[in-house]
């Protein structure tokens, strides 16, 4: 009998001991920035910080779980551009490419993300691609050399991109130690990975201030067609331009 009340207590204690171990999840907070642009002809500000992305990966290398995200993503186009210009997303995500134009496109990326050719194809139809590996991916039309788009896969659930005024706001962070990563269009790879920095998100969230970002203001993302080739001139008569 009393080898049994030896055991409850014994089991008791251990059950005491283990119980933090089956607590609820950490509750996440959030990380917010701002963003400002600058360059050499005018000082750092807001305008032109829209659209940079800040991610959070952790400080120890350490793989984030991605969540299950069973959303198809749209980059639409219409009137000869892409809507929106960036998309931010975690890999694995599926991405649309719907054509609502009165002629046909022609989607494609040569770049360092994800390597992909939608071939050509009418309107009102639709075609995806799954970004299966992080990166930056440049999206283009092999016929309407206006049509740009960007598309970043990142590995970290952690990630937002800034609003017109630079804001970033990265909710649902669990406290612990980061490395800060930041990407804008007009600026250079060797100034962006200047901006990487290890932050550590304590309980209550974290304000990183102002992240300043030098921009070229004479940045033009130009490219070729999906053969290499410069475009050919607008014709009227082709499928890509006939209404």
């Amino acid at each position: 009998m009393k080898r049994s009340i030896k055991l409850a207590k014994h089991l008791v204690l251990m059950g005491v001991l283990l119980a933090p171990a089956y607590a609820a999840p950490v509750q996440g907070v959030p990380v917010t920035a701002q963003v400002r642009t600058l360059s050499e002809h005018r000082e750092a500000k807001p305008a032109g910080a829209e659209e940079a992305v800040v991610w959070l990966t952790p400080a120890d290398g350490s793989p984030v779980p991605l969540p299950d995200d069973t959303r198809h993503y749209r980059l639409m186009q219409k009137d000869k551009q892409f809507e929106p210009h960036l998309l931010v997303v975690p890999v694995g995500a599926k991405i649309d490419f719907p054509n609502h134009d009165p002629f046909f496109h022609n989607v494609f990326s040569l770049y360092e993300g994800k390597r992909f050719d939608l071939g050509l194809y009418e309107s009102g139809s639709n075609r995806s691609v799954v970004f299966d590996r992080p990166g930056v991916s440049y999206i283009f039309c092999s016929i309407h050399s206006q049509m740009a788009a960007i598309v970043i896969a990142l590995d970290t659930p952690y990630f937002a991109a800034s609003s017109r005024g630079g804001r970033v706001t990265i909710p649902n962070v669990p406290p612990g130690k980061y490395v800060l990563h930041v990407w804008h269009e007009a600026a250079s790879l060797e100034k962006l990975n200047l901006l990487s920095r290890r932050i550590d998100v304590a309980g209550a969230g974290l304000d990183v201030g102002a992240i300043d970002v030098m921009v070229d203001d004479n940045v033009e993302l130009t490219h070729k067609n999906k053969y290499g080739r410069d475009y050919d001139a607008p014709d009227p008569d082709s499928p890509g331009y006939q209404r």
